[in-house]
């Protein structure tokens, strides 16, 4: 019997690189809502008491950047002055510029009437049957403990709780298959006077139970603020920046990622669009049962109309050979920058939403791509 351990971590809304990725996907989704042909490449900084926002954007939209962003930061929950960054106070200073014109010529239609992409980019998409969600269960269960956590705060079920936290599970597999959560580390920032015994019990009680379940025996261990003390959090306690959180916004560290982030961006640049096309293929391989997992590999070269690689890689679980898969999924999802944009419906604005807990796996959230409407087409091309 081969025993393996995976391990993956995720981060609350009040943490301090999530609260920029939150700000900048914030501030895109404005945009959106009244430039469809926006350039956005909008990256965030916070610290204690101000908040840098730079970047390049292009547009037609007139936004009141700091308005947003105070209205932003209040609905994550920093809305007093003792948890050191208050959104009614907070200083907020704005770098923007428009983009190089340089950039937005590969942007541009060109002579074939094909939008090319905003620049070079690697893009990985992921998908394993493992869970519903076709998700890895480690990446699965950090996000809907962060999910938990948050919620149990704002809805006053714990109301001692603070804005910032993160979680951590490893899980133990046995030939491939995932048995127990051999630890559960919950970082849960708190009031001050709150005893750390009362803190444990509540979140065991009403957080990590109420999502591991039958994963939890007698042997896993809880770490609850293992220091016994997390009153300074957020930009106090650390800055955050736009970008940091690449695994935790993926599939978790057992997945390689691709060459950029993701909140800030317009789907124009493919390290964001692409990504949710490689995902969007993956979890549709899967989904048919043609593999047990999938691994897609997207890249491009700025003012480029076609990928310089498209890679389809099973893992060893496929039940179709790999060059078929291949040219199937070519054949049904039109991978060229536009063509990706007006598939899964990109110049909504829909990126607040992405921009903590995950990009993938949430199909409540309904994303164009964790959809499983090509199961038929590819299943019908490949017999």
């Amino acid at each position: 019997m081969k025993k393996d351990f995976q391990t993956a971590e995720s981060v609350c809304p009040g943490h301090p690189d999530k609260m920029a990725d939150i700000i900048a996907d914030t501030i895109l989704d404005e945009i959106l809502k009244q430039d469809k042909s926006a350039r956005v490449a909008c990256e965030v900084f916070t610290s204690k008491g101000y908040v840098i926002i730079a970047g390049e954007i292009t547009t037609r939209a007139w936004v009141d950047l700091n308005r947003l962003t105070r209205k932003t930061i209040l609905d994550i929950g920093y809305d007093r002055p003792d948890y050191g960054l208050d959104g009614h106070t907070v200083g907020i200073l704005n770098s923007i510029s428009g983009q190089s014109p340089d950039i937005a010529r590969g942007v541009r239609k060109t002579a074939t009437k094909k939008q090319g992409a905003g620049d070079q980019g690697i893009s990985i998409g992921y998908a394993t049957n493992e869970t519903p969600e076709l998700m890895p269960l480690g990446i699965v269960l950090a996000h809907k403990l962060t999910k938990k956590l948050t919620d149990v705060r704002k809805n006053k079920i714990l109301p001692y709780l603070r804005p910032d936290g993160k979680s951590q599970v490893t899980l133990e597999y046995e030939n491939g298959l995932p048995k127990r959560l051999t630890s559960v580390v919950i970082a849960a920032q708190h009031d001050p006077g709150v005893s750390q015994s009362q803190i444990k019990e509540d979140i065991i009680k009403r957080v990590i139970r109420p999502v591991c379940g039958s994963l939890l025996d007698k042997k896993t261990k809880f770490y609850i603020n293992n220091t016994g003390r997390f009153v300074i959090g957020g930009p106090v306690s650390d800055t955050g920046m736009t970008g940091r959180k690449n695994v935790v916004d993926a599939y978790g560290p057992e997945v390689p990622i691709g060459g950029g982030a993701f909140s800030g961006k317009d789907p124009t640049k493919v390290d964001r669009s692409a990504a949710y096309m490689a995902r969007y293929i993956a979890k549709n391989i899967v989904g048919a049962g043609l593999a047990e997992k999938c691994l897609v590999k997207l890249s491009y070269v700025i003012g480029g109309t076609k990928p310089t690689e498209f890679m389809v890689d099973t893992l060893g679980t496929n039940r179709v050979d790999e060059k078929r898969l291949r040219v199937a999924a070519s054949r049904v999802f039109d991978l060229s920058p536009g063509g990706i944009i007006r598939q899964l419906n990109l110049l909504e604005p829909i990126y607040q939403k992405t921009a903590c807990f995950g990009h993938f796996g949430r199909e409540k959230a309904g994303f164009a791509w964790e959809k499983k409407d090509k199961v038929k087409d590819l299943t019908s091309l490949l017999g």
